[in-house]
């Protein structure tokens, strides 16, 4: 086998590896190694090459999700209005939240709060480009900033599994009214 097939192998099975986990963080925080290895298709030792612990695959989950989130504002953009734009994220922020909920309740509250803080700007980033767009035409009002939607967006990281999609979606709604500009 190639060099170049190898490594092609290996960016696959990392990114297996971090889906997987992402996918089985959604639905339980206590998720084992061995079936992050198990749902991937790859042994352990494959797994441990990527990831030497389980810290290591969690932090890599939640930066990877917080990067993708941060980058998929301007995507949005290309594709649709500013309202829109900013409706769509807070669903992708949402979908998020439920894999972020279960990577800081795995991890140690110390080391949850330093990357909660560490990517923080990531998404304020984010933020503040899907509000720019939404002040520039009109649709989103202009007293907001990105600190004041992150905070609006934290009660995300306080859902359990008792609330349905239905009524987080709800909320999102009555997030968006309100940063509405006024007709």
């Amino acid at each position: 086998m190639s060099e170049r097939r190898r490594r092609a192998d290996a960016v696959d099975n990392r990114e297996r590896i971090l889906e997987s986990a992402r996918r089985l963080l959604a639905a339980d925080s206590d998720v084992k190694l061995n079936a992050v290895a198990k749902a991937a298709g790859v042994g352990q030792g494959t797994l441990y090459r990527h990831f030497p612990s389980r810290v290591a695959l969690l932090v890599e989950v939640y930066r990877a999700d917080v990067e993708k989130l941060g980058s998929s504002a301007e995507r949005l953009l290309a594709r649709t209005d500013a309202a829109t734009a900013l409706r769509t994220w807070f669903d992708e922020v949402a979908d998020y939240a439920r894999v972020k909920h279960g990577v800081l309740v795995a991890l140690s509250v110390d080391t949850g709060h330093e990357l909660t803080t560490k990517h923080a700007g990531t998404l304020a980033r984010a933020i503040e480009v899907l509000l720019a767009a939404g002040r520039n035409d009109g649709t989103i009002r202009h007293d907001i900033d990105s600190r004041e939607v992150l905070l609006l967006l934290g009660f995300l990281s306080r859902v359990d599994g008792d609330v349905t999609a239905e009524r987080v979606h709800r909320a999102l709604d009555v997030i968006v009214d309100g940063l509405r500009a006024s007709r």
